[in-house]
């Protein structure tokens, strides 16, 4: 009997309707198969298509087409090249049977054949044709495991490069922050005390002008290697970009068309806006450059999901995209696209961290970035940052900050001897009174020994047996009243937890300016003198607050 599965499917044709009849009658002890019929030769590789035909009897001799011409129609389509054919015909010669099978047929039978060899010939054939097309079902699904882990190779081996090359640019960046400290703290106090002329004082800020900018290399290093401290809130990104839209025209020049397109439902992210703002103005700038200062910069705002690229997470998010018509990128550019410093502009026209700034953050917020770009039709970055159902927080006006001083005394902790004395210089130029200290164990020596102390200005990372998280430990139990600020230019994994600093906690980022450094130590002070509740009067317990 023939092969007892559905999947056996056999057409015949033939212009005389009575070889149906016969035909079936041979296939009755055939179980589970299908037969179909097809008077009209020229439907035959459409009809074969559309049934799925695992055997295709044909008839030799039919007015229009002949079965040598249907025989070479199967064999000449991609979809029916490889269906078995079998030839009928009441001709028993040798000379037509060669040609049958010189033009593809598999199998020839005259007619009419006894209906136990007819089943034994379709059975033959169908189960060759349908383990031919399960090898083919599994070479196409191997193809495609193939790529997909030869894809998920690519990107494994992309996600341990950035890996590696974010370690590096962290731990170069702390370094780096130190040693700008350094110069930094030295500038800003030969300004305090240094009584210089008009001309000393230019060469000062001009150098001070050169710690800024390495400041911000620093940060944008420390954004790609997702290790700078987030102040993360909730925010209403619609909002946000509204209130940029002035400095995206600003920065695109009359020659550019701005178009912002912000969905009305959209909803809220927890995100830090002040990072997100300066992605959102990078990316504008290097569309800018892309577009030579004209064409569309299209900015979008909407909810995204379920429908998502495949390089994003299932889930629900807020997709941000910068879209321009610029040159576009050539795949192999594209794919070095977020590698820092790596730049298609001319030396000395673009660092190389705009992209990669971007990517840092925007991973290090728990998104997902997406660049697309064609040569000659423009680029894309799509950020999806995940969607928070909480309402945004409320703006807070940002204030100026003041140098001021005042008489209170500050134990500065900092193992960097040049960071430590500066520091110590700035604060007494101040009018403070200031008690230093190398490491955290000396601190708590000076703690142990009775000294008063308003507030402790310690750095976060420190050789020796007492962390600086043990010290501010030990400083909530020996002086409750203390105050505590916390500086670094790298702190992950002590005071920043999954990117996130902990909110119970007071950070100034390496390098510091001295107003940033007195308008902090002024407003933890106010803190710690402004009455609490019932106890007015009562000086208030140690508080560590978070960035304001």
């Amino acid at each position: 009997m023939i092969d007892d599965r559905p999947d056996c499917s056999v057409l015949l044709i033939d212009d005389e309707p009575f070889s149906q009849d016969i035909i079936a009658h041979g296939l009755t002890g055939c179980v589970s198969h299908n037969l179909c019929y097809e008077s009209n030769p020229v439907r035959a590789v459409q009809v074969a298509r559309e049934v799925r035909a695992t055997v295709v009897l044909v008839d030799l001799r039919m007015p229009d087409l002949d079965g040598f011409e249907v025989t070479a129609r199967l064999r000449a389509h991609p979809d029916t090249e490889d269906i078995p054919v079998i030839v009928l015909s009441s001709e028993d010669d040798p000379e037509i049977k060669a040609r049958a099978f010189a033009v593809g047929a598999n199998d020839y039978l005259v007619k009419w054949p006894d209906p136990r060899e007819l089943v034994a010939r379709v059975r033959y054939h169908s189960g060759a044709c349908n383990a031919r097309r399960q090898r083919d079902s599994a070479f196409a699904s191997l193809r495609v495991s193939q790529e997909q882990l030869a894809a998920s190779q690519s990107a494994l081996h992309q996600a341990q490069k950035m890996e590696a090359i974010g370690q590096l640019t962290g731990g170069v960046a702390h370094d780096f922050n130190n040693v700008l400290q350094i110069i930094g703290g030295n500038l800003q106090l030969l300004k305090l005390v240094g009584n210089l002329n008009d001309g000393a004082k230019a060469r000062v800020e001009m150098a001070l002008t050169g710690v800024e900018r390495g400041a911000k290399l620093a940060a944008h290093l420390l954004a790609f290697a997702r290790r700078q401290p987030l102040q993360s809130v909730v925010v209403d990104p619609g909002h946000l970009l509204r209130d940029m839209d002035d400095m995206m025209r600003r920065v695109l020049g009359p020659s550019a068309r701005v178009v912002t397109e912000i969905d009305p439902d959209l909803g809220s992210t927890m995100v830090d806006p002040n990072q997100l703002n300066n992605v959102l103005l990078n990316l504008a700038i290097n569309a800018r450059d892309a577009m030579a200062g004209s064409g569309t910069l299209t900015i979008r705002a909407m909810n995204a999901g379920p429908d998502l690229p495949l390089d994003v997470a299932p889930g629900e998010y807020v997709m941000l995209e910068v879209a321009d018509t610029g040159r576009g990128m050539p795949k192999e550019v594209l794919q070095r696209a977020f590698e820092p410093f790596f730049t298609t502009k001319p030396v000395g026209q673009g660092t190389g961290l705009g992209l990669s700034m971007a990517y840092g953050f925007v991973k290090q917020s728990g998104g997902e970035i997406v660049l697309t770009s064609e040569v000659g039709r423009g680029t894309s970055v799509r950020i999806y940052l995940p969607r928070s159902d909480a309402a945004p927080s409320p703006v807070e006006a940002v204030h100026s900050a003041q140098l001021t001083g005042g008489l209170e005394t500050i134990l500065v902790v900092e193992d960097e001897e040049h960071v430590r004395e500066s520091t110590a210089g700035i604060l007494s130029a101040l009018g403070y009174d200031v008690i230093e200290a190398e490491h955290a164990a000396q601190a708590v020596e000076i703690i142990e020994s009775g000294r008063h102390i308003d507030l402790v200005f310690t750095d976060v990372i420190m050789p020796g047996p007492v962390s600086s998280l043990q010290l501010g430990e030990i400083i909530a139990e020996r002086l409750p009243g203390t105050q505590i600020l916390y500086t670094s230019g790298y702190a992950e994994g002590v005071l920043v937890h999954e990117g996130k600093l902990d909110a119970t906690l007071h950070l100034l980022q390496k390098p510091y300016h001295p107003e940033a450094l007195a308008a902090r130590i002024r407003h933890l002070l106010r803190r710690r003198e402004r009455p609490h509740g019932a106890g007015a009067g009562v000086k208030s317990g140690r508080t560590h607050f978070g960035l304001t």
